[in-house]
């Protein structure tokens, strides 16, 4: 029993009643913040901010959970959070060399989760490399019929920092897919061959398990919105080749439709990962869903944000692409939900009201003294220096 600040006690010494200042309740913080992109991963972030709230706040009770929105770094966060395992593979890069590319396993639920990025990830290539004509998606169908092959009940892709622009034609020829010219020649290199699309065979043996794209963008495959115009540039596609690219794709797309009666052209997410989303639909039956949507899930992440008094989340931008299904947004969603209080660190913010009024507060690690340079090469101390500020501000 509490009273004034006291609680009634029995004292075991002296066999007797009595009152003792009542222990006062511990904060409890939950870190949850998305990777910082080309400087920290996730687990790396919340390991920083942790550090500085204890300095500021060392009584507190401070958890860390990471997470992704199906871009890079998806596999990771849900392997440790699960406690799944690693399996290693034969693949091939964007360009056909040969690689040894990991998924992970989650022997409870018998769920294979993976990245695109593992194999056909802009990563893999030096800038002098990027060739979106000829990278390939191949090794992503090596990926996924490596998985199948240990009879999964669902594989979870991440759809996101892809060097490729192939809408899945690489990783459905893994898979087994045959495509045609109009003279029965099997077309095998560049994306842009496919404009000579006539018709395309499926395999006679794949079976095929749950799929699941986790993507963090809503995008078509074509037109203004899609794949090639939004996110074709950051992968070398110029001026010249978007026609050439959009031609080749909206090919494939009509060949799908006659020839295999999918048409997912136009569903949301079917742009990611350079069309690969609409790939996934077409040669593989997957459902796409929004990777944060996905990841938080199967954390039971609401669950867990429940617990805490303070909700601390991140990414390397906020800007307005955070409202369209990134890691942060989606943490502000569920904290509003349970009536948590929840803040952003991150490396720099737009001005947007809208995007910065989902929180309760916002620091940035890019400010007046602070360069987009001297952030990225700092990252780890800027973050701890925010976590004490934001610390601070939780003690008052």
């Amino acid at each position: 029993m509490e009273f004034c600040g006291f609680e009634f006690v029995w004292d075991l010494d002296l066999g007797i009643w009595g009152f003792e200042r009542a222990a006062k309740a511990r904060m409890r913080i939950l870190i949850s913040p998305d990777k910082f992109k080309g400087s920290l991963s996730a687990q790396e972030v919340a390991e920083n901010i942790a550090a500085g709230l204890r300095d500021v706040l060392p009584d507190s009770i401070i958890e860390s959970v990471p997470v992704a929105d199906g871009g890079e770094g998806t596999s990771e966060v849900i392997s440790r959070a699960c406690g799944a395992k690693w399996i290693t593979c034969e693949a091939h890069d964007p360009i056909g060399r040969p690689i040894e590319a990991r998924y992970s396993w989650l022997e409870k639920s018998g769920t294979a989760v993976m990245e695109m990025s593992e194999a056909a990830g802009l990563w893999r290539l030096s800038a002098q490399e990027r060739d979106p004509l000829r990278a390939s998606t191949t090794g992503v169908g090596e990926m996924l019929r490596d998985a199948f092959a240990h009879n999964p009940t669902e594989v979870v892709i991440g759809l996101g920092g892809s060097a490729t622009n192939d809408g899945g034609f690489g990783m459905a020829r893994a898979l087994g897919y045959r495509f045609f010219d109009h003279d029965d020649n099997e077309l095998k290199e560049s994306v842009g061959d496919l404009i000579r699309l006539h018709h395309c065979s499926s395999p006679r043996d794949l079976a095929l398990p749950r799929v699941t794209g986790a993507a963090d963008v809503r995008n078509p495959l074509l037109g203004a919105r899609g794949a090639t115009r939004t996110f074709g540039p950051q992968k070398g596609v110029v001026s010249d080749q978007i026609d050439l690219f959009e031609a080749a794709l909206a090919q494939l797309a009509d060949v799908v439709r006659r020839d295999l009666g999918v048409d997912s052209r136009d569903v949301p997410g079917a742009g990611a990962a350079g069309g690969l989303g609409f790939g996934l639909m077409s040669f593989c039956g997957a459902t796409i869903r929004p990777g944060f949507e996905l990841v938080a899930e199967m954390l039971n992440l609401e669950a867990i944000i429940r617990k805490a008094d303070f909700v601390i989340t991140g990414e390397g931008s906020l800007d307005d692409q955070t409202l369209e299904g990134k890691a942060p947004a989606g943490i502000a969603k569920i904290a509003r939900k349970v009536g948590k209080r929840v803040f952003a660190i991150v490396g720099r913010a737009s001005e947007q009201t809208r995007t910065r009024e989902i929180f309760d507060g916002v620091l940035t690690l890019v400010q007046s003294s602070v360069t987009r340079e001297n952030a990225m090469e700092n990252t780890a101390i800027l973050l701890r220096e925010r976590a004490r500020e934001l610390g601070k501000r939780l003690q008052s």
